[in-house]
């Protein structure tokens, strides 16, 4: 008898093992490995890269199945969005326009998405996870895929070759005075290589990065009962405070504890805090939050 249970034992747990494990819905898909952008330098020699336009969007990755913010989660697009899509994974940004970022924000992080606003989005595709060759040649192999794809809203970012660092600078005013962000300069000779590296660059008249808020602080005079300020604190632990770039709707109704924001500032301090914060937005493609229809 006693050998018989052992028997039974031992079969329920190689069936236990054997059986599918449940997919929790209360656990992240692991984030996409991407390409990140290392900051320009004015060393740089600008005729070994590939210029483009930095646009001010929602960053996804298409897996050739489905469709990923930035922190892991799905992106709530309507079939019809990505049902001509490759299956040639693709890196890139949702995008409406220029100083449209709330528009889009709005209507790519609804559960239930709305035909309307999608009709306005564009992927623009500035890379292929995984493919072959160097960007050149990437570029060459991307501009194949999106033509035999065929989808009006898939679209490859513009490449440009710049001679010397003044032709980079005119190029960056004229993106600035046209309302844009700045540009991003892509290695020419680079394989691709997710993570930081110099294979992709930034160029902006300001830098951004983000934080964590941690706190509030109370508003005076016109924004009394408000909020004044967010204390923000960065990975180090250093704490510092935003008050410029906040709106009024903003002020009444903060972002909760926890939320990770983007800023832009001019320089660090020698104490190592940002120099003129000012608040951007919060940054939901990094923790893949979903906004509900409002």
């Amino acid at each position: 008898m006693a050998g018989l249970k052992h028997t039974l034992a031992a079969l329920a747990l190689a069936w236990a093992v054997w059986l599918p494990q449940p997919a929790w819905s209360d656990s992240p898909p692991p984030a996409p490995a991407m390409l990140l952008a290392e900051v320009y330098a004015a060393e740089v020699d600008v005729t070994q890269y590939w210029v483009s336009e930095k646009f001010d969007g929602v960053r996804a990755q298409w897996d050739g199945r489905t469709l990923r913010f930035r922190g892991g989660g799905s992106v709530p697009a309507p079939g019809w969005f990505t049902a001509g899509f490759p299956a040639q994974p693709l890196d890139g940004e949702l995008w409406i326009g220029r100083d449209q970022f709330d528009a889009l924000s709005g209507a790519v992080r609804k559960i239930e998405p709305v035909d309307a606003e999608w009709r306005q989005v564009r992927y623009l595709i500035f890379e292929l996870p995984g493919a072959a060759g160097n960007f050149s040649e990437r570029i060459r192999l991307m501009q194949e895929i999106i033509a035999q794809a065929g989808v009006p809203w898939l679209q490859a970012v513009g490449q440009t070759r710049v001679a010397d660092r003044a032709t980079l600078m005119k190029q960056l005013d004229a993106v600035m005075c046209a309302g844009g962000e700045g540009l991003m300069l892509h290695r020419a000779d680079a394989p691709y290589i997710a993570g930081r590296s110099d294979a992709l660059l930034k160029l902006k008249p300001w830098q951004d990065t983000e934080a964590v808020v941690v706190g509030y602080v109370a508003g005076k005079g016109k924004y009394r009962g408000m909020t004044g300020a967010l204390t923000m604190e960065m990975p180090d632990g250093k704490r510092f405070r935003i008050g410029s770039g906040l709106t009024d709707a903003l002020r009444r109704q903060p972002p909760p504890l926890g939320t990770r924001i983007t800023y832009r500032y001019q320089n660090l301090t020698k104490n190592g805090l940002p120099r003129f914060p000012r608040y951007l937005r919060v940054r939901e493609d990094f923790q893949g939050n979903t906004l509900r229809n409002r």
